[in-house]
Parts: structure tokens; sequence; C-alpha cells
């Protein structure tokens, strides 16, 4: 029963779950390949709390967007921290589906304005993102999410 507590007192709440996604460049997402054997890789994303979804720019010639458009069922990671005392985290599962054309040009999307404008400012600090012909969006609404704030521990645990 323990370990369910501590967990409960680490979780991050809503808005530093926002925040924390807001700010972090990196997801590591995890597909299922042909075989079977799980398919990580790193990744550029865009959380938007309003929807919720986690959006995913992805390479339409890669190996991952192979596997999710096969088999849509996905983890993703975001993590931060070196030291223990330091690590926090958001895991996210569920499954993704492509929005907007493959490979994506530009064609007016409406669906897709926010996404791309969120990720045109993270990644690009301006509000129009340059379509190269090579990428597409893939959304996962989220069926699971876990966090983790190892920071939080110091503070739950009663003095000596």
């Amino acid at each position: 029963m323990e370990p369910q507590r501590r967990s409960r007192r680490i979780a991050m709440t809503d808005e530093e779950r926002d925040g924390f996604l807001g700010t972090e460049r990196v997801c590591r997402v995890a597909s299922v390949g042909a075989d079977g054997q799980p398919h990580a890789t790193p990744l550029w994303f865009v959380w938007l709390p309003s929807t919720p979804a986690l959006w995913l720019y992805s390479i339409v010639r890669s190996q991952r967007w192979v596997d999710l458009s096969r088999d849509s069922r996905v983890g993703v990671v975001v993590d931060a921290g070196s030291a223990y005392q330091e690590l926090r985290g958001v895991e996210i599962g569920g499954r993704v589906e492509i929005v907007g054309e493959v490979p994506r040009l530009g064609r007016s999307v409406p669906e897709l304005e926010e996404p791309e404008r969120a990720f045109a400012r993270k990644y690009g600090g301006n509000d129009s993102l340059a379509y190269d012909g090579r990428h597409g969006w893939l959304r996962l609404q989220p069926q699971k999410v876990t966090s983790w704030d190892f920071r939080k521990v110091a503070a739950v645990r009663p003095p000596p």
C-alpha cells in the first residue's frame, strides 16, 4: 500500500504537468513493430492541455510512422533530471490518429491551426510552420497519463 500512497504524493498536478510538457522539448515514442517488438525513438512534440492531446510531428518515411500506421498503440515518455531527487516526468499511453495530409504540405486544416502555431513557437520562435514535405501530424488523445516529480519526495518525507 505504501508505494501507491507515495506515487500519489509525487504525482504532478494538472498545472504542473501542463507546464512541464509545455517546456520540455523531446519525448520518447514507443511503437510496436511488425514483429511485435517495441521501437522507441526521440521526437519533438506539442502538448495542448485545452484538448487535451499530445501532437507528434513525425517524418512519414520513418519506422515509427510505419509502425503507428499499422498499429496505433503508443506509449510516450517525457522526462527530465539527472540525480534521483531531480527526476520528473510524464508517461502518456493511448492510440494515435493521423491528422491532415501525408506528408503535410500546408493545405488548410482547421484542426491543425493550434498545434502548428504552438509547435512553431516552441521550436522556431515564430507563429508559422515551414512545411518540408517530409512530416505529418499524429494526435495522441491520452487514455492513460502517469506523472512523477521526485523533487516532492523530500517535501513529503518527515524530518528525522
